[in-house]
């Protein structure tokens, strides 16, 4: 028999010691037991996840959790899987069906999350530097677990920055002046306001943030309105106002996008901006075509729309009008009157906030692009978007192709688009892709 390499004959290898998993949530081992440490324990199926790389831990995954005080529990836990190994730190929130979001690979303090924090905002304020410039003031600044910063939302608009605390585990004045310090030493805006959002705040269980400015230049006379610029064109932001943030900056490139196919198609007669807002797709359109028609059920929003087209008349050669109802009424009407259009934009709300939502808005996605293409002219313009995560691209694509089928119509791909770049996809988190956007010559 070979001996092994390296073994004198006659002394056999001894066998290795065993190795203790690390378990962070257990005294080291002695004679007496202590008390459990704070944090909680994952099953199998979450550090799996989080081992590929994402960062949710869903309520119903989570096997044990110790908290140092049930009645008030700490914003950060150390997080570990069954065998007791560290998987990292993450965000707490107690009511939320997201109840872990892991914000470290390491076991930190909130010290210590407070410097990472702002390390990490800092980082994503310098990557979307290149997109401001004379033409285009607005942006967003942090995109949440895209950024590192599980439910950290940071929007500029023009002087003002909005920021959104979504998470339970962010709720804190330390982590306020900790952003307000780095929005303040990285862009010196007129003013930063923080902005809820109620649904998240049901979830989360957030109380009400304070209604006056996180820091104003000049509390005398307090900012919460200004004009921002995309694409060389004005809008106006009202921070007590709009959904979001106010505005919807991740359309910002599919709004210049839909400008230059209308005018190298040559779709510039009649277009048609469905569930327009604040006209973001109808001002760009104007810029091109002949006359523009917005469609939205909210009167308030039409009313910016109408201020926003005020502001930019003297680059519109467009006639521009705004309908108030219902867009699948509208729509239904129009088509089966015979309305024709040179190009259509379709931008409606998520329909699929849920996976179980998928199937009924699939059908509300079918049946505004089928009245869609049953107006457009051959040779016309359709630009169809989604910003529902829980439809996939091939859900989408297939419902579109069913409507063009079912209307007659052959639809030609010309580019597939998503999301603006301050809005950016990680591959191991999917739900950082949720706005899907189609541009379609029909014929």
């Amino acid at each position: 028999m070979t001996r092994p390499r390296n073994l004198k004959a006659g002394n056999p290898p001894k066998a290795p010691r065993a190795q203790e998993p690390e378990a962070p949530f257990e005294r080291e081992r002695s004679h007496e037991p202590g008390p459990a440490q704070p944090g909680a324990i994952v099953n199998g199926r979450a550090a799996g996840r989080m081992r590929s790389g994402h960062v949710w831990v869903y309520a119903s995954d989570v096997e044990s959790i110790q908290l140092p005080d049930p009645a008030d529990p700490p914003r950060l836990l150390p997080v570990a899987d069954h065998r007791g190994l560290l998987l990292g730190t993450a965000l707490y929130s107690p009511s939320s069906q997201i109840a872990l979001r892991l914000v470290s690979r390491e076991g930190i303090d909130e010290a210590a999350w407070l410097e990472v924090l702002q390390k990490r905002l800092r980082a994503a304020i310098q990557l979307r530097r290149t997109r401001l410039d004379a033409q285009t003031d607005s942006c967003r600044l942090c995109f949440s677990e895209a950024d590192e910063l599980p439910g950290l939302i940071a929007d500029k608009y023009g002087e003002l920055v909005i920021l959104q605390l979504l998470v339970k585990g962010l709720d804190s004045p330390a982590v306020r002046d900790a952003c307000v310090r780095v929005l303040r030493d990285e862009l010196e805006p007129a003013a930063i306001l923080e902005r809820p959002d109620p649904r998240m705040r049901e979830l989360e269980s957030l109380a009400a943030p304070a209604t006056a400015a996180l820091w104003d230049r000049d509390p005398a006379s307090p900012r919460t309105r200004t004009q921002f610029r995309l694409n060389g064109l004005a809008f106006h932001f009202d921070a007590d106002a709009g959904q979001k943030t106010g505005a919807f900056l991740d359309q910002a490139d599919n709004y210049a996008a839909t400008q230059k196919w209308a005018h190298s198609l040559g779709a510039i007669g009649r277009a048609l901006d469905v569930c327009c807002y604040q006209g973001g797709f109808a001002l760009h359109l104007a810029r091109v075509c002949s006359r523009v028609t917005g469609i939205d059920s909210s009167h308030a929003s039409l009313e910016v729309a109408e201020r926003n087209l005020d502001a930019n008349r003297a680059q519109l050669g467009a006639e521009v009008d705004w309908v108030e109802g219902d867009a699948f009424e509208i729509l239904r009407d129009w088509s089966a009157a015979g309305e024709v259009f040179d190009a259509v934009v379709l931008d409606p709300p998520a329909f699929a906030k849920t996976h179980r939502a998928v199937e009924g808005a699939l059908r509300g996605y079918k049946e505004l692009n089928l009245r869609a293409l049953k107006m457009l002219r051959p040779g016309g313009l359709l630009v169809t978007c989604t910003c529902s995560h829980h439809v996939s691209w091939a859900d989408f694509e297939a419902t579109v192709a069913s409507a063009a089928a079912d209307a007659h119509r052959r639809v030609r791909l010309l580019a597939r688009r998503g999301a603006a770049p301050d809005h950016p996809v990680v591959l191991n988190l999917p739900e950082t892709e949720y706005l899907k956007c189609l541009v379609l010559k029909v014929e």
